[in-house]
């Protein structure tokens, strides 16, 4: 049989195993798709340059991949949006510095099909969002593993498997750095007391010799993360920060081996083993540390339960929380989270909602409280009937909310990812001239050599690429650790630099449970009728009417009411047989027989019936605790604030009144919130709004930052920027706490970076820094960096 050539490589096979393809011949279907991609891709000149050389036959993936696709993994880890496109978590394996993530964010970027592709540096999590009627999740796979590197779903409950992977990983070859550099280090001083008091060339020849043997594993095994690296850098055309440390300590070594053959100048396998552990041990501890940041993260969701004990005609079975629906009664015993949210149905129980709220007193519940996805039933079984499916839960919202807030980059980590992106390129082109200069004027190569080696090792593009990531990082786990969503990192750096608080009243710094103090009831007054208007809104002054015409009116029924209309911060209408309902507050009233006032300190609601007035409540509302002492803080702070309320004036003065805020708008409409939002960002404000309802939304939108009650209206939540779960005023305080300090943190790190780089690499230019002290001083500016970060979860909100 004969034998013919892999047009890719060059690999002889006989004739009947080959692939053909019109001209060419290929031994499987690796070769043929490599050969493809550098056709499509225009690097078809590959195989002139290659000539004759043979290759290993390209790897392929086909079988690996095809698991992406199946329906199953689509349903377990893919999430479909309302526009068909999907969206997923991936943890990209093999990414060291911000120039990788600059690498594998442009190349998925320039894959068709894909819509967003965002890479958080300090877990190496990837949100990708793509079309599927154009690429597949096999193809954006397979384009990561193209480029060197690889992906897999992201899954909270494995992750401290593969974590714990990568660190015995790294342990083992820490132990051989470590050891050689050790063994290396007692020989050196044995070269150096030879240097100074003189030594035979043959001592030195076996010292240089055992340095040699001690240096290759400590270079080649500990060190193959650098060459891994530098590697598919170099095949992507970027130079990043393995680039450098590889560079450094194989040119080191080189010269090195070149010394002790030939018996002049001396050897630097100290230096190798120096870079290599001290960039080693300094990464370890990287991983470490921003594995501990993430755990905040991961530790929300790692122990929720998969299954849930359904009954359905009085059977129990376990279910799946993804098979669970909305109306199917989930049985509750004594220790199990809540994972799907809930009506209690029959039974009663405490729960610990302090995951929830930060509050550890446990919260009594019975029949017919809503319970919440995320709290634990401490003391009872019970029944409840679920109102959310699993996905649309509370505690799955959380973690949405979290995950996608440490992908989206702030402005200013944006930055600083551009410059990372071309500062090893720099750093190697300062080398470049330093050997150059240093060989002209000096005349040593040896010199020149060492002092190139000490600018490429000591310049770190890790500091300034970790500078934004892990500090916002941090502030995100402290900030959901308290009940404060961010729903970007970004909005950290937005608040950070706000100067004024736009809070509405009711349901923000009041209770939003209005309660009824007075009553008067007029001729042709029904209370059903009043009941069943009432109960069409959600606004708390009409729950209030509605709680109190429970308590009071012994026979109440639910007349059927036609054309129900919401009035803007007016109130409600509707008919009922051919007569006009009104309810709502004096401006909506169209009648002259009861004189209408906006009197007193308290809330009114006016009931008519075909224009005539047939009943009238006063209600009051309670300022929530803690309210004057927030508002007190945040002024302290440097803040403004403004009340926006829809509320008559004189019940916004009072309350205003008694938590300290001096500026009064009331009897606003949503339209005229947000115009006057919109005016004090035209003075230059950058305006923070605090809301709860529906008609707060036109103004949160209009906000350079919304907050949002976490138990407001579902749209008002929807478009906010971060959402307090427990709904304290002094959250509002505190999130401004931890954006200001995030910030800081923030600029301080990227101060450092930047101020470290500008002494170090011109100290090392000049020849004052070794390559050994290079090593180390790379190293402890990542980990400065990193506990600077760290630091902010020392932040105290009292005192």
């Amino acid at each position: 049989m004969a034998q013919i050539t892999c047009t890719h490589c060059n690999l002889s096979f006989d004739e009947s195993v080959m692939i053909k393809d019109e001209d060419h011949y290929f031994c499987c279907k690796g070769c043929q798709g490599v050969f493809h991609l550098l056709q499509s891709e225009g690097l078809d000149t590959f195989y002139d340059k290659l000539g004759d050389t043979k290759l290993q036959p390209a790897s392929q993936r086909e079988i690996d991949l095809q698991k992406f696709d199946l329906e199953g993994f689509k349903n377990k880890y893919i999430k479909e949006s309302d526009d068909g496109l999907y969206e997923i978590n991936l943890i990209i394996e093999g990414i060291h510095c911000s120039a990788c993530v600059w690498l594998n964010e442009k190349v998925l970027h320039k894959t068709e099909g894909i819509i967003e592709a965002t890479i958080n540096y300090t877990n190496n999590k990837a949100k990708v969002v793509w079309d599927p009627e154009v690429v597949q999740l096999s193809k954006i796979i397979e384009t990561i593993q193209n480029i060197g590197y690889n992906a897999y779903p992201y899954d909270a409950s494995l992750q401290e498997e593969r974590a714990n992977k990568t660190k015995k990983e790294y342990y083992s070859r820490i132990l051989v750095a470590v050891f050689g550099t050790m063994n290396i280090m007692w020989i050196a001083i044995a070269q150096y007391a030879g240097y100074f008091t003189g030594m035979e060339q043959r001592f030195k020849d076996i010292l240089n010799v055992a340095e040699f043997i001690l240096a290759t594993p400590v270079l080649f095994y500990s060190g193959w993360v650098f060459f891994r690296g530098a590697y598919f850098g170099f095949k992507n055309r970027i130079v990043n920060m393995d680039t450098l440390v590889a560079s450094g300590a194989v040119l080191a070594y080189i010269y090195s081996i070149y010394a002790m053959t030939s018996q002049q100048g001396e050897v630097y396998f100290d230096s190798v083993t120096m870079i290599i552990t001290f960039v080693l041990v300094g990464k370890y501890l990287e991983v470490l540390s921003k594995k501990h940041a993430v755990d905040t993260l991961d530790g929300i969701m790692g122990s929720t339960p998969t299954e849930v004990t359904t009954l359905k005609e009085g059977v129990k079975s376990l279910v799946s929380i993804e098979n669970v629906e909305v109306g199917d009664i989930i049985e509750l015993k004594p220790g199990e989270k809540v994972v799907i949210d809930g009506v209690i149905t029959s039974g009663e129980g405490s729960f610990d909602e302090s995951s929830l709220t930060g509050e550890n007193e446990p919260i009594y519940k019975q029949k017919g409280d809503n319970i919440l996805s995320g709290s634990i039933c401490l003391d009872s079984v019970l029944h409840y009937q679920a109102t959310h499916d699993a996905s649309n839960s509370l505690l799955t919202s959380i973690v949405h909310l979290l995950e996608e807030s440490i992908t989206k980059k702030p402005h200013i980590e944006q930055l600083a990812n551009t410059v990372s992106g071309y500062f090893s390129t720099i750093i190697l082109l300062i080398a470049l001239a330093t050997f150059a200069g240093w060989y002209y004027f000096n005349g040593s190569f040896e010199v020149a050599l060492i002092v190139s080696i000490s600018v490429i090792v000591i310049a770190c593009p890790c500091a300034l690429g970790l500078a934004t990531p892990m500090a916002t990082l941090v502030g995100i786990g402290i900030a959901a650790k308290r009940g404060l969503l961010f729903k970007e990192a970004t909005y950290l750096e937005t608040m950070a630099k706000s100067n004024l608080l736009a809070i509405d009243k009711t349901g923000t710094l009041t209770e939003g449970k209005p309660s009824v103090i007075h009553a008067q009831y007029y001729d042709g007054f029904d209370a059903s009728l009043l009941f069943a208007l009432v109960s069409t809104s959600n606004h708390p002054i009409s729950k209030g009417i509605a709680n109190y015409l429970k308590a009071t009116q012994e026979k109440l029924t639910s007349p059927l009411l036609e054309q129900i209309k919401s009035i803007e911060a007016k109130g409600i209408q509707a008919t009922y047989q051919g007569r006009t309902l009104l309810g709502g507050n004096a401006s909506l009233m169209c009648t002259s027989q009861t004189p209408l006032e906006e009197s007193g300190e308290h809330a009114l609601f006016f009931f008519s019936i075909d224009n005539t007035l047939v009943a009238r409540f006063e209600l009051t509302d309670t300022i929530r605790e803690g309210a004057k002492e927030a508002i007190e803080q945040i002024k302290a702070l440097g803040v403004e604030v403004v009340m926006l309320t829809g509320d008559h004036l004189q019940s916004a003065q009072k309350v205003a009144k008694e938590v300290g805020i001096q500026e009064v708008h009331a009897k606003l409409l949503p339209q005229e919130k947000s115009a006057h939002i919109q005016q004090l960002q035209e003075q230059g404000k950058v305006v923070v709004m605090v809301g709860d309802g529906m008609n707060d939304t036109i103004a949160l939108a209009q906000a350079n930052i919304a907050i949002a009650m976490g138990r407001g209206a579902d749209v008002a939540i929807n478009i906010s920027d971060v959402v307090l779960l427990d709904e304290k005023p002094q959250n509002i305080y505190e999130a401004y706490k931890i954006s200001r300090r995030t910030f800081r943190a923030v600029k301080e790190n990227l101060s450092f970076s930047l101020l470290y780089n500008l002494v170090a690499v011109p100290l090392a230019v000049l020849g004052h820094v070794t390559p050994l002290i290079a090593a180390l001083s790379m190293s402890l500016s990542s980990l400065i960096v990193v506990s600077n970060s760290m630091r902010i979860k020392f932040l105290k909100f009292k005192g």
